[in-house]
């Protein structure tokens, strides 16, 4: 079973590409013989693998964004919400699956203070996270940074730097490699027999994204964009992605949409490797 979040479906994509990526998700992970679990909240229920309609429903909704630090406001008022990667690990882990699939994670903003709730979930919930990497509109460099300091193994999937969510590859050095999913399950497997509470994350660059000139070109004019408007906060990440879309013409659109399968699709190869590890007692014995 692979985990997915849906804010994808919420906020991530414009309609009606953000209900199309979600089925496409899903049927990847299908495809590879893996069983998807979207997680989402409707009516104040925390549900984890989104019957079709349910997902439907919340691509065309006016659903709020459930972190960790609201998803209890949010189910108290019987509310509608995708879920981000904080929310989605927490339900995830609360179900006992092992492996979760995303675009890119959340991190360390430019601005003071300001870090998303995924860094912490990474730190707190002993799953496999596949990404492409932090978000590129962050601080990456300070995200990996935060990252090692809270515990969480990171990961490069047939790299040696980091992934950089749309752009392909960063400069940035990872402490690890794996070249195919039975060691990124031997990973996971370790981390947990070591009784490290941190997940791992798997970074799985794209297999053709936007040119490292050209985003930053596009971010700098997005950035000036969100300062002279006061666009701070939780509002920052949507803001910046919807006008990375339109200033690349939407080709930002398009990567998110590719590396959102192939991770997917990653991300249930490696739902495989683990259960055969844990089949064939493969793992490390717990540490007491």
């Amino acid at each position: 079973m692979v985990a997915l979040e849906s804010t994808v479906v919420t906020h991530g994509l414009p309609r009606p590409r953000n209900l199309k990526a979600a089925e496409a998700v899903e049927a990847v992970v299908a495809a590879e013989g893996a069983v998807p679990a979207t997680v989402g909240v409707i009516g104040g229920d925390v549900i984890v693998g989104l019957e079709r309609e349910e997902l439907r429903y919340l691509a065309d909704s006016n659903a709020d964004k459930a972190s960790l630090w609201n998803l209890a406001s949010i189910v108290a008022r019987r509310a509608d919400a995708g879920t981000t990667v904080a929310t989605t690990l927490h339900a995830a882990a609360l179900a006992g699956i092992d492996v979760f699939a995303t675009g890119g994670i959340g991190g360390v903003h430019d601005s003071a203070f300001d870090e998303s709730a995924d860094l912490e979930a990474l730190a707190n919930y002993p799953l496999l996270a596949v990404c492409a990497g932090p978000k590129n509109i962050l601080d990456v460099p300070a995200t990996l940074e935060r990252l090692e300091s809270r515990g969480v193994a990171v990961a490069g999937y047939r790299s040696d730097t980091l992934a950089g969510f749309t752009v392909p590859r960063t400069d940035l050095p990872v402490p690890a490699r794996v070249d195919d999913p039975d060691e990124a399950a031997a990973l996971l497997l370790a981390q947990r027999g070591l009784g490290l509470r941190a997940g791992v994350l798997l970074s799985n660059p794209v297999s053709s994204g936007v040119s490292p000139d050209a985003f930053e070109a596009a971010k700098l004019e997005a950035d000036r964009e969100a300062r002279a408007q006061g666009i701070s906060g939780a509002r920052s990440t949507p803001f910046m992605l919807a006008a990375l879309a339109r200033m690349s013409g939407g080709n930002t659109v398009a990567a998110n949409t590719r590396l959102l399968e192939e991770n997917a699709a990653l991300a249930a190869k490696v739902a495989a490797a683990v259960l055969r590890a844990k089949g064939t007692g493969h793992a490390l014995e717990t540490v007491a």
